[in-house]
C-alpha cells in the first residue's frame, strides 16, 4: 500500500493548487455512477453518504488525459532532483521547516521519524502545503474506476472516500486533492488515508485538509513507523563507490532499512532519494558531492539552464529556468529550431545552444 498515487514507476512532483478541470456530460459515466450505488451499499456505505457524497458528481476528462499520459515523459534522477530540490525549494523549505519545528518535533517524539523526514515529503507531496490539490476526490476518483484501465482500483478508492465523509472526518465540498485522488499535505490517497491517518490534534478528525498541518504530518509518520521505519538509523548516505547510483556517472547512495520505509509511501528510488537528499538539506545538509555529467545530448544542466534563458529572451517561452527540459521546453526548441530553418525535432544540442548566444 503506497500513501500517494504514483503512475509508470516515476515520482509525481505537486502540482498548481488551482485546477482547469471541469466536469462534462457522460450518459455512460450517470448509468456507471447508478450501478455503483448498489455496491457501495454493500461496502458498508449509507444512503444518506451516497447522497451527499454523490451530489454534483461530474465525469471530469482531463482526469484520464493525466492518467493515460503520465508515464510518457520519464525524468532522469537529475532532472528530479532539480525539482524537488532545486536551491530556491530548499530555501523555501528551511523557512517551513523552521516555522513547524515545533509540531514536527513533538510528531518526532511519538512516532520516531526525523522531522527533518516527515517535512521532506511534505515538501516533496505539496510544497509545503502550498500546492495541495482542489480536484473533487469523488468525481475523479469516480471518472477513473469508470474509464476501466484501472477501475477495481480506483473504486476502492471511491468508496475509501465515502467513508472518509461517512465517519466526519470532512465535509464533501473540502474532499479536494490531486487528479488522482491524492489528498491533503502530504497526498494521502482515500485506502491509505483509512490505515494510517491519525488525529494528531485531538479534535475528534483526521482532518489532513486543514490548513494546520498536524494531521497531516503526524499521519506521515504514522505510515512511516507502520512500514519499517528504524529509529536512529539514517535514510541512507551518498558515496563514492558501490550502492545505488540512479543516473550513469552521476552520485551514488549507500540505502538501508528506512530508505525502503520511504519507498512504501511511494515506489520508486527517484522519489526515496530525493525525499532523503531534500531531508538532508533542511537539517542544513550541503549538495550532493558527486556532480551529475552530461545528459544524452551533451549537455550539462547548467547548460540546460542557459538553453531555457537564452530562448525565453528570444521569444520562445520555456516557463522557466530550472535545467528540466519538459514538454514547454521542448515545444520551445522546436519552434526555434523551425525558425531557423532547421529540423524541428524538439531536442536540445551544443550546437542549438551556441546559436542561441
Amino acid at each position: 500500500m503506497q500513501a500517494c498515487s504514483a503512475g509508470g514507476g516515476t515520482a509525481p512532483v505537486a502540482k498548481a493548487a488551482v485546477s482547469s478541470m471541469r466536469p462534462v456530460p457522460n450518459a455512460a459515466f450517470d448509468r456507471w455512477i447508478e450501478s455503483f450505488r448498489s455496491r457501495a451499499s454493500s461496502s458498508g456505505i449509507s444512503d444518506a453518504t451516497l447522497r451527499a457524497g454523490l451530489r454534483g458528481v461530474g465525469f471530469l476528462p482531463d482526469v484520464i488525459d493525466r492518467d493515460r499520459n503520465q508515464t510518457e515523459f520519464k525524468r532522469s534522477f537529475e532532472d528530479y532532483l532539480a525539482i524537488v530540490a532545486s536551491e530556491e525549494k530548499i530555501a523555501a523549505g528551511r523557512i517551513a521547516f523552521a516555522r513547524e519545528r515545533s509540531r514536527l518535533n513533538a510528531i518526532e517524539a511519538k512516532y520516531g521519524v526525523p522531522a527533518n523526514v516527515v517535512a521532506a515529503i511534505w515538501g516533496v507531496e505539496s510544497n509545503f502545503g502550498t500546492r495541495r490539490g482542489d480536484i473533487p476526490v469523488v468525481s475523479a476518483t469516480a471518472t477513473l474506476a469508470f474509464e476501466g484501465r484501472r477501475g477495481a482500483f480506483f473504486e476502492k478508492q471511491l468508496i475509501a472516500a465515502l467513508k472518509i465523509l461517512q465517519t466526519g472526518d470532512t465535509t464533501p465540498d473540502r474532499l479536494v486533492g490531486s487528479w488522482a485522488g491524492a489528498m491533503g499535505h502530504t497526498q494521502f490517497i482515500p485506502t491509505s488515508y483509512q490505515l494510517f491517518a491519525v488525529d494528531f490534534t485531538g479534535d475528534g478528525r483526521r482532518d489532513i485538509w486543514a490548513e494546520d498541518p498536524s494531521d497531516a504530518l503526524a499521519s506521515t509518520a504514522a505510515y512511516l513507523a507502520r512500514s519499517g521505519w528504524q529509529r536512529s538509523q539514517p535514510w541512507g548516505r551518498e558515496v563514492t563507490s558501490g550502492g545505488l547510483q540512479p543516473d550513469p556517472g552521476g552520485p551514488r547512495f549507500s540505502v538501508g532499512q528506512n530508505f525502503k520505509a520511504i519507498k512504501r509511501y511511494n515506489n520508486s528510488d527517484n522519489y526515496a532519494l530525493g525525499v532523503g537528499h531534500l531531508s538532508d538539506r533542511l537539517a542544513g545538509g550541503g549538495p550532493l558531492k558527486t556532480p551529475f555529467g552530461p545528459d544524452k545530448y551533451g549537455l550539462t544542466i547548467r547548460d540546460r539552464k542557459r538553453l531555457q534563458e537564452r530562448l525565453t529572451v528570444n521569444g520562445f517561452d520555456t516557463g522557466g529556468a530550472d535545467g528540466v527540459l519538459g514538454p514547454k521546453s521542448k515545444a520551445a526548441i522546436t519552434e526555434f529550431q523551425r525558425s531557423i530553418g532547421l529540423e524541428p525535432t524538439g531536442n536540445p544540442s551544443p550546437e542549438l545552444l551556441r546559436r542561441l548566444g
